[in-house]
């Protein structure tokens, strides 16, 4: 079965009695949507960046401790040592870490913080990302449908699906990888 022959056409009033948003209305819930969608991406972008090694000094990490905040949540600081040489460095590491754990690592250039690099930093890196991408996906579909635009809609709903399916994939093997 075809998700479009499901939903059928949609019609212009989402409830038969009630109004949509005027114009103003609407052009703000899209703003709303566009900033949700593109904020995590460009909020993950530094970490990224350090994941691949664009940025960053690279070296080894060892967790050394995670102080319990409460309600499931922690605190964990780690001792990184540059590959070049020098001394050991204490910084914040990422929450998920256990202590004891040693991993490749890079440095941020303000030297607070260090996160996994290779595959498992990248993966990790790449779940906020994807979160934002997930919710991009059916913008499309929403515009065309509100400005009523005949051609697309099914186009745009099967790139939409085919997009959420991706990003829930990437956000699933990244949080494996971070807590791996």
């Amino acid at each position: 079965m075809d998700l479009t022959d499901a939903a059928g056409e949609p019609t212009p009033t989402a409830t038969p009695g009630r109004r949509m948003p005027g114009k103003f209305g609407m052009s703000v819930l899209l703003i709303c949507w566009l900033t949700l969608g593109v904020l995590p991406i460009v909020t993950a972008a530094p970490d990224l960046r350090l994941a691949t090694g664009k940025i960053g000094t690279p070296g080894t990490l060892t967790v050394v401790s995670c102080v319990s905040l409460g309600r499931g949540r922690y605190d964990c600081a780690g001792r990184f040592v540059p590959d070049g040489g020098g001394d050991a460095i204490m910084v914040a590491v990422p929450p998920e870490s256990e202590v004891g754990d040693v991993t490749r690592a890079r440095l941020t250039p303000e030297r607070d913080r260090a996160l996994p690099s290779g595959t498992k930093g990248v993966l990790r890196a790449m779940t906020l990302p994807a979160t934002g991408l997930g919710s991009l996906a059916f913008l499309p579909y929403v515009l065309l449908y509100v400005f009523r635009a005949g051609q697309g809609r099914k186009i745009a709903l099967r790139m939409g699906t085919a997009l959420t399916a991706l990003s829930l994939v990437v956000i699933v093997v990244g949080m494996i990888a971070a807590y791996s």
